[in-house]
């Protein structure tokens, strides 16, 4: 064992990082014993923590099983998270998305990151299930606009991470305003 007198925060997020990277990373469990490898203790909620941070997802590979990707590593088939919208419809605060089977986590997931990164701040939270994501906006009728955000997000194809794609979105929002 590597034994490691203090690490930052950051630095053990590049480590993780680094673990994810090389597809070593399958749950929180096996983050922490690869990290106390390391000589870095931290615990499950901690792992958790970076996880999130990180905008890690678990995501199936070619043979059927999970391991933890970071959001500019990941590229479905049909060539990336643009690709699981596949119509959006707006409500008062709320916008339903509708994606294929197994795709409404992942989205989500995209969704709820670029809203806390501030790519899409009228977006306060989500709610996924199989194939449907309830986005609920800031303003009591923020629905539309928000709607509208994501429908253009979808057509956008021409950015391979979620984040780059939604921050058009809203600067071209911007422009128009």
């Amino acid at each position: 064992m590597n034994v490691k007198t203090t690490i930052s925060s950051s630095a053990r997020r590049a480590l993780v990082a680094k673990m994810i990277k090389g597809g070593l990373v399958e749950s929180q469990t096996q983050l922490v014993k690869l990290l106390s490898r390391e000589g870095v203790r931290v615990t499950q909620a901690t792992a958790s923590r970076d996880l999130e941070d990180l905008g890690a997802v678990r995501v199936r590979d070619d043979a059927g099983l999970l391991h933890y990707q970071l959001p500019n590593e990941i590229n479905t088939k049909s060539g990336g998270t643009p690709d699981l919208i596949l119509s959006v419809i707006a409500s008062g605060n709320l916008a339903v998305v509708r994606t294929p089977p197994g795709g409404a986590q992942l989205l989500a997931s995209a969704i709820d990151r670029n809203a806390l990164n501030g790519y899409l701040k009228s977006a306060i939270g989500t709610i996924a299930g199989d194939d449907t994501v309830l986005v609920v906006s800031k303003s009591s009728n923020g629905g539309a606009e928000l709607a509208k955000m994501i429908d253009a997000f979808a057509s956008s194809k021409s950015g391979s991470s979620t984040s780059r794609a939604i921050n058009k979105t809203t600067q071209k929002m911007k422009k128009r305003k």
